[in-house]
């Protein structure tokens, strides 16, 4: 009895650690921001597995949208070098809710979530989609590269009230080896099915930003998002 008492006392405590260990995480970011001092219009820019927010220090100069602040984040995980937004369900149940406190902190500090737009790339994208099907408040625009969603029904059954006025730009490489093209696609129509505002497009690249054309397409979608003056 007292060895069951003490592999169950256990496991509760270790359930406990993990739990304080993945409240305690704060996510850290670097902002870059906008030649307008006043503007309150935020990227929140999402990386990929093995990155961090500094791999994307490019990004604000290939934009070249001066009343644009960005915010560059780096995932919660280590991750040969870099950073990982999960390894397995649990991370990425812990980065959506991790994600999701940075978003309502950024709420509370004056940035608008109605002026946010959320980046991600691969294991960003997924990220989000996960914030963009589940996040409570309405974002200015997502734009997804590269990625998939994890688990399509349960994200289905558990979209906000706001999901289906949210505004996605979605891109894929016909020549992704990583995160294969075909499955991206059959998503996004199960996703447009049910109702989601999705811009779908595809280049000729591998699991990467395909340089001046798709930023085109990704700074044309961001005007847009915005009102004008």
């Amino acid at each position: 009895m007292s060895k069951k008492l003490t592999r169950r006392t256990f496991l509760l405590c270790a359930l406990a650690i993990a739990s304080c260990s993945r409240a305690s995480k704060k996510l850290k970011a670097e902002m870059v921001r906008a030649q307008d001092a006043n503007s309150r219009r935020l990227m929140i820019v999402l990386h990929g597995l093995g990155d961090s927010g500094a791999g994307y220090n490019w990004l604000p100069i290939a934009m070249n949208l001066p009343w644009l602040n960005y915010l560059l984040v780096n995932a919660p995980y280590p991750y040969e070098g870099g950073y990982s937004w999960f390894n397995n369900q649990s991370d990425i149940k812990g980065s959506t809710e991790l994600l999701f406190t940075f978003l309502d902190e950024k709420r509370s500090e004056g940035w608008p979530t109605e002026q946010t737009m959320l980046f991600g790339f691969s294991q960003g994208c997924n990220l989000a989609w996960q914030l963009g099907l589940r996040y409570p408040h309405l974002f200015a625009g997502i734009i997804g590269i590269d990625g998939l969603v994890n688990d399509l029904p349960a994200a289905l059954a558990s979209l906000s009230p706001v999901s289906r006025q949210q505004h996605y730009l979605v891109t894929h490489g016909t020549e992704d080896t990583v995160m294969p093209l075909a499955r991206s696609a059959e998503q996004v129509q199960e996703l447009k099915k049910a109702g989601l505002n999705i811009d779908w497009r595809e280049f000729k690249k591998t699991h990467t930003i395909a340089g001046a054309e798709e930023i085109d397409v990704i700074r044309q979608f961001i005007v847009a998002s915005y009102p004008k003056g």
